[in-house]
């Protein structure tokens, strides 16, 4: 069976905020080592994978594998229910077709059960290669966040350039055109050294929490196009973390990490080809 006890609803509910405009049904695999969720969009153009690591719980236990396959949009009504600072408690058994939810207020002696369908999910879990990447900018993502939304009236895509002289946002739009550059903080390249990193790969720990700035590490130049649309949708992750990593090759797919202390979300995205 599963019991995972989660010292706040927020978590939860920040991370189906994120998911639910990405995919309508997915399964949550639950093991000893914690709860993970991997889903394609349905067109095929972003992946999102998301884990919460057992240790990261008030209590955990979960005796064998279990998938939980939910409906996102119900799962996210369930959980609008929860204040962010209640107690949450997942409940299910080894062949359930019921998720318990059990939120537990800090302050009053309220107690509020709901129980959700589980539905029968066919979906394979995809293999994401280990990559290394030519160039990885880790940035406030509070500043993501405002930056694909302000390009996101003037155009359709975006167009990422990492170079010596920073990372560019550019977005061609029919009536305007926006053009954003970062540099690299002065504090980053003194910590870090002025020379770029050898590799780049995608599990990077950023050695500095407490820094708030633009880091950059660049093996290669790189320039790729993406729709903004869904970058829009990936920066509503914001809430989780003070900083998000992206994470890129020319063409692979773009890397949008964003890790807290539970664990992580992170997104894929295909670039996109030509003039598309």
């Amino acid at each position: 069976m599963l019991e995972a006890k989660l010292s706040e609803a927020a978590i939860l509910k920040r991370l189906m905020d994120a998911v639910k405009e990405l995919v309508s049904d997915a399964n949550f695999n639950c093991n000893e080592e914690g709860i993970t969720l991997q889903a394609m969009d349905n067109s095929h153009v972003a992946l999102v994978a998301v884990k919460l690591d057992a240790q990261g719980f008030k209590r955990y236990r979960c005796d064998r594998t279990i998938p939980l396959g939910v409906n996102v949009g119900s799962l996210t009504k369930v959980l609008k229910c929860a204040k962010d600072d209640d107690i949450c408690i997942l409940k299910a058994g080894d062949d359930a077709d019921i998720l318990t939810l059990t939120y537990e207020s800090k302050n009053t002696d309220r107690i509020a059960e709901y129980e959700m369908k589980l539905m029968e999910i066919d979906a394979d879990t995809l293999g994401i290669p280990d990559t290394d990447y030519d160039a990885s900018v880790t940035m406030p993502s509070s500043e993501f966040a405002r930056i694909v939304r302000d390009l996101s009236v003037l155009g359709e895509s975006v167009r990422l350039e990492v170079s010596k002289e920073g990372v560019r946002f550019v977005s061609d739009g029919e009536t305007a055109n926006g053009n954003i550059l970062l540099k690299q903080t002065a504090e980053a390249g003194k910590k870090k050294g002025s020379k770029p990193a050898k590799k780049v790969k995608k599990d990077a720990e950023d050695d500095d929490d407490d820094f708030e700035g633009v880091r950059i590490e660049m093996n290669q130049a790189v320039t790729l196009t993406f729709s903004l649309k869904y970058l829009v949708n990936f920066s509503k992750s914001s809430s989780l973390a003070k900083k998000v990593q992206l994470m890129m090759s020319n063409d692979v797919p773009l890397l949008v990490s964003y890790e807290f202390n539970q664990g992580y979300i992170r997104y894929y995205l295909a670039p996109k080809i030509g003039d598309d």
